[in-house]
């Protein structure tokens, strides 16, 4: 690539990101299931215990990136489930011994069909499946965050899934002029008409971490969040291990609610819940 275009190339990517933390920084309805009380918080130590106690599976979409692999590790220094299966397209390599046990289903996300029995069996499941635009291209994108998301839900769900967890966006609306957020609203809605027990959707703001993969626009993103105000960035940004400890602790309390919705600030309360993680 040249450098005038390798330079225009940069800044599309620059506006594009400032475009998308401009869009953040508006407000969103929590929807329902939002929040934590304080007693909840206080009986997190005794719910992990219990839910351990049901000897529940869990499959997991997307733990080579860097919610999924966080995800992956914190399961299992919790020890939540009796037995944790990653479905993607490759086997990933681990060298530690807490990964000995972990299953990997292999699959074609294109002929996903023809992989049903990987998706059997699970009582809960979380989807952290997702790319870029830039990665993929806009056709790309909506396959992977859209298609490939809901062809997989609607496997689950067959499969005997009760507990699926969708990791989203703020500011999702499948109504949106902006293709990620349009997208990310669209598969909400259409995995909400799966009619699973219990669906929970979150939508963190911009996920703070270091990514082994480089993303220009989302480090510049998240250079512009570190220079507002500590109250600002916590309202519009989360450290990507928050996310995945609110997932866990709120996969572990009772709700006879089909739908949850919890926003970043949901996000950040459930996440920072004090307690003993280990078993």
């Amino acid at each position: 690539m040249s450098r005038p275009a390798a330079l225009s190339a940069a800044l599309a990517a620059a506006a594009a990101a400032l475009v998308v933390a401009l869009l953040l920084l508006q407000p969103e309805d929590a929807g329902p299931g939002a929040g934590s009380s304080m007693a909840e918080t206080e009986a997190l130590p005794r719910l992990r215990e219990d839910f351990r106690m049901q000897n529940k599976s869990v499959f997991i979409l997307g733990a080579s990136g860097e919610t999924g692999r966080v995800l992956l590790k914190e399961i299992l220094e919790q020890g939540l489930f009796s037995k944790v299966t990653l479905i993607g397209r490759r086997k990933l390599t681990f060298d530690e011994e807490a990964y000995k046990n972990v299953n990997q289903e292999v699959v074609d996300f294109e002929k996903l069909d023809d992989y049903a029995s990987a998706f059997q069996g699970h009582d809960v499941g979380f989807c952290c499946l997702g790319t870029t635009r830039k990665k993929a291209g806009a056709e790309g994108f909506v396959r992977v965050d859209r298609d490939y998301v809901l062809k997989s839900a609607e496997l689950a769900k067959a499969g005997g899934c009760k507990h699926f967890n969708l990791l989203s966006s703020k500011g999702a609306d499948k109504s949106s002029s902006f293709l990620y957020l349009q997208v990310k609203g669209e598969v909400e809605a259409r995995v909400e008409e799966l009619k699973f027990d219990r669906y929970s959707i979150f939508r963190p703001g911009v996920l703070l971490c270091d990514r082994q993969e480089s993303r220009p626009g989302e480090w510049l993103i998240r250079k512009f969040f570190g220079s507002l105000p500590e109250s600002w960035a916590s309202g519009h940004s989360v450290p990507v291990m928050t996310v995945v400890r609110a997932m866990l602790n709120n996969a572990v309390r009772p709700s006879d609610k089909k739908k949850e919705l919890l926003d970043n600030e949901a996000i950040h309360n459930l996440g920072k819940a004090d307690g003993s993680l280990k078993p």
